[in-house]
């Protein structure tokens, strides 16, 4: 099966939605609304276009990726959230694919760095570590190994502050 990662497109929202939300429905950690906090980035001045990405074969969206603008600090930096794959289609590297191509991607566009809150033994491997150690303050109370940050050109580029997300994530 040929899988192709692209920029999402409008005609994708409501397939990307219904995924997103069957992705996470059996989730150990998941408050039930991602597929919500999706439609409210994109309406907000957060969104970024070009890093919001789905992987398809055909005309099948099998995973979705977003990233949105954040800042550390008084620097400008991207979130990455959520990271959704059908569940028919889970440890195929799917999303290993969309997270590999968003970094690129958020590189050439030149954002230093990318923070994530999710499992440290699946975001490890993509070279997240823990924010806390670059002095990365996370806005709401989470255990310190969940909360990372990848710095996408070097680790010299990674600022330290308080994480201010979009309004959107309703932080």
């Amino acid at each position: 099966m040929e899988i192709l990662i692209r920029q999402e497109r409008q005609e994708d929202f409501q397939l990307i939605r219904e995924l997103v939300r069957k992705a996470f429905a059996l989730a150990e950690h998941s408050d039930g609304d991602e597929h919500n906090l999706i439609e409210r980035l994109r309406l907000s001045p957060e969104y970024i276009p070009e890093l919001s990405l789905v992987a398809v074969s055909g005309d099948i969206v099998l995973g979705h990726i977003m990233f949105s603008k954040i800042s550390i600090g008084q620097t400008g930096a991207i979130a990455l959230a959520p990271l959704a794959v059908r569940p028919d289609f889970q440890r195929k590297c799917i999303g290993t694919s969309l997270v590999t191509a968003g970094h690129e991607l958020a590189r050439r566009m030149g954002y230093s760095c990318s923070v994530v809150l999710g499992n440290p033994l699946y975001y490890s491997k993509f070279g997240y570590e823990k924010a806390s150690a670059y002095g990365i303050i996370a806005p709401f109370e989470v255990p310190d190994d969940y909360y990372m940050v990848y710095g996408l050109d070097n680790t010299d580029d990674i600022p330290q502050g308080n994480v201010k997300y979009s309004d959107a994530f309703g932080i």
